[in-house]
């Protein structure tokens, strides 16, 4: 299998924040386009499928937390759930990404880039959706397979 060829989303699914990235059609770069709250989940729903609508991905890859261990989080329940939502009110297929370390790595590239922690704060989640898409990017340019793993159904294991 070869790379396939279109624009991506990716999505950092936080309990107060949804870090937005898209990627160019030939999966090159990685670049963040905002982040969404959800402390209104049916607007932040609206906010995402306007996004998807605009962009056209051919998938959304969306952040799997999980613990160092690879075990589930109480926060994975919360971002599948999320997720299915976003499912439901998209058609566009979803890919579960491994996202450990992503916030961590984005906070330093921030820091790196001379942003105080507060201006940190409400942009990390952005930059970890770059970093989660540029990771699933580079694994498919790199294997000739798409990252991640197909969003499970309701009844499957997490």
């Amino acid at each position: 299998m070869s790379f396939r060829r279109g624009r991506r989303i990716g999505l950092d699914i936080g309990s107060v924040r949804i870090g937005v990235a898209s990627s160019d059609p030939d999966g090159i770069l990685a670049t963040p386009l905002t982040v969404v709250r959800r402390t209104d989940e049916p607007a932040a729903l609206r906010a995402l499928r306007e996004i998807i609508d605009e962009y056209e991905p051919i998938e959304l890859l969306i952040g799997d937390p999980k613990s160092l261990d690879g075990a589930a989080r109480a926060a994975a329940a919360t971002a599948l759930d999320f997720a299915r939502r976003i499912s439901l009110a998209t058609s566009t297929p979803i890919r579960l990404v491994d996202e450990r370390f992503t916030t961590v790595e984005a906070h330093h590239a921030l820091a790196a880039a001379g942003k105080n922690s507060r201006q940190r704060r409400e942009i990390v989640d952005a930059q970890a959706a770059v970093i989660i898409l540029q990771n699933a990017l580079e694994f498919e340019h790199n294997t000739g397979e798409p990252a991640g793993r197909a969003m499970p159904d309701e009844e499957s294991e997490l």
